[in-house]
């Protein structure tokens, strides 16, 4: 009998999940799929805390839609809120296991937990598949990727390249282990109450109004949303409209479920690539394609550059401007003085959303 951890990290879903496809054939006998959730009250290095009211309240109806799909399928979620490196050596140790299977993020934060796991004896094998393209079947080595976007585009396009087909959720999963001690299992359902938390107030003016029911974190509401945002032919108006501030239709609103992993970006493109077959092309579906190669295209600046990508003075040899207490506590603060960026900050604080023009 052999036991693998699945952890999940950014993908929260069931459907195009290549790493949880690499734990399924891996040979293991049993499966213990498993999610780390940082404290409500932990902070960043800058003071920050790490995750904000609504980030937590759109994550814990991504896992609830989760967990309510893995129980049908025979082998819940254990929700665990603590760091990766505490909890997974722990519960492999209980388990017997040796194995952790998860998603590779190339973010340096991502990476420094895969590394302690390492550190505390545990095999991990990471599977790359959060991007569109594999950095592998690029036209360069990632350690050449174009220092501009609109190369980057181009050569891809030139190419001809295109994703892999998403792949179809499991059918089926391997039992859990049956000596997962009960208190983990008791504090899983505990710690997800406990990350939704009190719901933040709804504001009808919230472009992004996630509060209502259809369009909740899951995953199953992710996929909904993409079906009826096609179904409605929205796609064509897209390049149109996308600079608009205000309203749910004036772009696609994939991001939230880009960002946890509820919605694969090759999912999106495959069903984008259907609707352009039944439908016809226009700028505004290319517009959609150009958009998830640009998100492409920052996760493969994370693979070139690693930790510089955060440096205080970016990319370059120094920094351009220095940093300001003062003004940056005003931006925080909502009293920069200047009405469309003040208008900006109030409605991120309010509604946990803001348009890619502001942005």
């Amino acid at each position: 009998m052999s036991t693998v951890l699945f952890w999940f990290r950014n993908d929260l879903r069931l459907h195009d999940q290549p790493a949880l496809r690499a734990a399924l054939t891996s040979g293991a006998t049993h499966l213990l799929p498993v999610v780390c959730l940082p404290a409500p009250d932990e902070r960043t290095p800058w003071g920050f805390a790490r995750v904000g009211t609504h980030r937590r309240a759109f994550t814990a109806a991504a896992l609830r839609g989760l967990q309510v799909h893995m129980s049908a399928l025979g082998n819940p979620l254990l929700i665990c809120q603590a760091p990766p490196a505490t909890a997974l050596p722990q519960l492999a140790r209980a388990v017997g296991a040796t194995t952790v299977v998860c998603e590779d993020i190339a973010a340096p934060y991502e990476q420094v937990e895969v590394a302690a796991l390492r550190a505390a004896g545990l095999q991990v094998r990471t599977v790359w598949h959060s991007s569109l393209l594999h950095p592998l079947h690029l036209p360069w080595p990632v350690q050449r990727l174009p220092a501009v976007f609109t190369p980057f585009r181009q050569q891809i396009e030139q190419a001809g390249l295109q994703p892999a087909a998403p792949l179809p959720p499991p059918a089926a999963l391997p039992p859990a282990p049956p000596c997962v001690p009960n208190a983990w299992l008791d504090d899983s359902a505990q710690t997800l109450a406990a990350l939704a938390g009190t719901p933040p107030a709804a504001d009808a003016r919230s472009a992004f109004p996630y509060l209502q029911g259809a369009l909740h974190g899951g995953e199953q509401a992710a996929l909904a949303h993409l079906h009826q945002y096609l179904a409605r032919g929205l796609p064509h108006s897209y390049k149109r409209t996308r600079n608009d501030l205000l309203g749910l239709d004036y772009s696609s609103k994939w991001s939230p479920w880009l960002a946890t992993g509820a919605l694969s970006p090759r999912q999106a493109l495959a069903q984008l690539r259907q609707f352009e077959a039944e439908h016809g092309a226009s700028d505004g579906s290319y517009w959609l394609w150009f958009e998830l190669l640009w998100r492409d295209y920052f996760r493969f600046l994370h693979l070139q550059h690693g930790p510089a990508l955060y440096r205080a003075r970016g990319l370059g040899p120094a920094r351009a401007t220095p940093h300001d207490d003062q003004r940056f506590a005003a931006w925080c603060a909502v009293r920069t003085g200047q009405p469309l960026v003040d208008a900006a900050m109030r409605e991120l604080a309010a509604t946990g959303y803001l348009s890619n023009r502001l942005r």
